[in-house]
């Protein structure tokens, strides 16, 4: 029984915002799914913006600039699963553990975010119920499903970083990310740097680990997957031309991957 004192917190979400994922190529024949846990920047009508101003939401804090588009289109080249994440980062970050100190940032890249200052337990607690859980309980159904008809799954994880960080200009075109299963990996990183123009991060710009993310450890590792992390920079997808571009790359060196992969 709730505690006289208490007061219920009004709800999060309301008729008027939207599903907090999409789901494309909802029957896709290829052995890949496809995740994106940044794609979108949405932020509930009842939150009023984290108390930010548009263009800092519209900046590589709030969301994977440009993977939408890239995932999206990569889904229906491969005929692959594909969910995408529709709020920000900011108001909870979907591939991190529930414990992260970044999972709902008071400060993101020198950006204060009014909206998560101070958030009580409940607060925090409502985000996650509303947002974190069902999106991830969502891929676990379908990541169940395939296993019980006994179809192969190849995990991507898609991604998008920022082309300067800390005041350091970043040389990678993408970057290849894992924990402790490098079988996609390793033949990613080969693969696209054999393409021969580009510059690929080896766990760059960023690593993974059990406690900074989620999908991998949770996802990946957890199920025994072969899965990988991709990390494409943003410059290079801030428009649909781009976008297009590389998911047309990304589905060709896929596809010749794939009986390697699914062998594993």
């Amino acid at each position: 029984m709730a505690d006289s004192g208490e007061q219920a917190l009004p709800a999060l979400l309301g008729s008027e915002d939207p599903a907090i994922y999409t789901i494309h190529r909802a029957k896709g024949a290829s052995p890949y799914v496809v995740l994106a846990d940044h794609a979108g920047q949405q932020v509930p009508r009842s939150l009023q913006g984290l108390g930010l101003p548009q263009a800092e939401l519209d900046r590589h804090i709030g969301w994977d600039i440009g993977i939408a588009g890239v995932t999206r289109a990569l889904s229906e080249r491969l005929d692959a699963w594909a969910i995408e994440q529709t709020y920000s980062r900011l108001l909870i970050d979907c591939n991190r553990p529930l414990a992260s100190p970044t999972l709902m940032p008071e400060v993101s890249d020198g950006t204060a975010i009014p909206g998560n200052a101070g958030l009580s337990d409940a607060q925090r607690q409502q985000r996650i119920d509303a947002i974190h859980a069902p999106y991830h309980a969502r891929i676990e159904a379908e990541l169940s499903a395939r296993a019980s008809a006994h179809r192969p799954t190849l995990l991507v994880m898609m991604h998008s970083f920022t082309p300067a960080m800390n005041g350091m200009q970043r040389p990678w075109h993408a970057g290849v990310l894992y924990h402790r299963d490098t079988r996609f990996a390793h033949a990613l990183l080969q693969a696209l740097r054999d393409e021969g123009d580009l510059v690929v991060g080896d766990n760059e710009p960023y690593s993974v680990s059990s406690t900074s993310d989620y999908a991998v450890p949770v996802h990946g590792e957890g199920r025994g997957l072969v899965h990988v992390e991709l990390e494409i920079r943003q410059d290079l997808i801030a428009d649909a031309a781009g976008q297009h571009a590389w998911a047309e790359r990304l589905a060709r060196v896929f596809g010749a991957l794939e009986l390697q992969l699914t062998a594993l």
